[in-house]
């Protein structure tokens, strides 16, 4: 059995890991304790697993290319009384290789031999494919 275990998770309403840069930013700025978080309605069973080294996993039109770590689980409760989990991210994003993702509602379990493996710090710097080549290039495992 792994170590830890990683999240998979849908970044609905950015296009590019440049949005979600942005936000979170964004929300640094307006208040400097912010931290990135990602408030949902089920707790990970595999909580323990999570914590211990795991990330979730951005995907952006239907490719994973980022991850945040994962620093810790909160209880948030809403203005309706219920309480959800606020996962509790490294303000880090950490880009990732291009890896093809079917649409999902939620977010899923990824095993850590299925993740992606980190681009290099060489690579991050390097001009930006388009996100249409990026995408095209790893569905025939181009990396």
């Amino acid at each position: 059995m792994a170590d830890h275990i990683n999240l998979v998770k849908l970044c609905v309403g950015a296009e590019r890991v440049e949005d979600l840069e942005f936000w979170q930013k964004e929300r640094v700025a307006a208040d400097p304790d912010h931290q990135p978080r990602h408030v949902t309605r089920m707790w990970p069973k595999r909580s323990k697993e999570l914590l211990n080294g795991g990330s979730l996993y951005w995907v952006f039109k239907g490719f994973i290319l980022a991850r945040q770590r994962v620093l810790r689980l909160d209880e948030v409760v809403g203005a309706d009384g219920i309480a959800r989990c606020g996962i509790v991210f490294d303000p880090d994003i950490i880009r990732t290789e291009a890896a093809p993702r079917r649409p999902f509602q939620g977010w899923r379990y990824l095993k850590p031999e299925d993740s992606p493996a980190d681009l290099r710090a060489t690579r991050e710097s390097d001009d930006r494919l388009p996100p249409d080549l990026q995408a095209a290039l790893a569905e025939i495992g181009v990396r």
